[in-house]
């Protein structure tokens, strides 16, 4: 008897598709923040928005654990534009240069989950070995944007790469420990954008699994975009 096979869903997203949703999602999050005032009605709605870019990018990392050639690289990348974004971030998030101290940018919660990663994948180390390198990157990664979710995130959808239902499950999972944050330290509206971390499951749930289109123009033009809008936000900002 043969058997039916359900037909193949019409949408479908690569890799390279979802980083730039996530993107665009980045840019609507970060001019919210630095162009529109805080009493406006449908800023937690914009913010919810931005909030999608994050569970997006950390799945990301983490595939790209498994595609890259050279993880010594791979995370010296995400360090160099780490480091040129500090400014910028400080500028247009923080509020200030002089305030950077406070914190800094996503990039170093990318590279410390990518190092969790790492670390839960090198078969050479004992459980309580990774256990205490693991809790290191997250303590590294406290002052960082996403601090440990991010790091959770990564290792989540690197431990369950193949199992999409696992990986989405984690998703909500750590992007319920994220609304937790959000009781003690956001107030209502701002604590409501939260949920929209997770608009990013139905997108990622379309991933074809595809990268898409591959160079070295694409590969560094989604790394130094981050900086440079952020630049570009505080300038709008400045001039308006």
């Amino acid at each position: 008897m043969e058997t039916l096979k359900s037909p193949a869903h019409p949408v479908r997203l690569s890799g390279n598709g979802l980083k730039l949703i996530a993107i665009l999602a980045m840019v609507v999050d970060h001019a919210a923040i630095t162009l529109i005032p805080g009493d406006f009605p449908g800023l937690f709605l914009l913010r919810a928005i931005g909030r999608l870019a994050a569970p997006i990018l950390c799945f990301f990392i983490a595939e790209g654990y498994f595609h890259t050639s050279h993880l010594g690289r791979y995370m010296g990348r995400l360090l160099l534009v780490g480091v040129v974004s500090h400014i910028p971030y400080t500028l247009c998030v923080s509020g200030g240069l002089w305030r950077g101290w406070r914190g800094t940018d996503v990039l170093f919660s990318l590279l410390a989950g990518l190092a969790a990663l790492a670390v839960c994948q090198n078969v050479r180390l004992a459980p309580w070995q990774k256990l205490l390198a693991i809790m290191a990157c997250c303590l590294l990664s406290l002052s960082a944007d996403w601090n440990y979710i991010a790091v959770f995130w990564i290792l989540g959808f690197g431990m369950f790469r193949g199992n999409r239902r696992g990986q989405m499950l984690v998703l909500a999972g750590v992007g319920c420990l994220y609304l937790l944050q959000g009781v003690f330290s956001a107030g209502f509206l701002p604590f409501i954008s939260r949920f929209g971390v997770f608009l990013a499951i139905p997108l990622l749930l379309l991933y074809s699994g595809e990268r898409g289109q591959k160079s070295r123009w694409i590969q560094w033009g989604f790394y130094w975009f981050y900086p440079v809008h952020l630049m570009v936000l505080y300038l709008l900002c400045r001039l308006l």
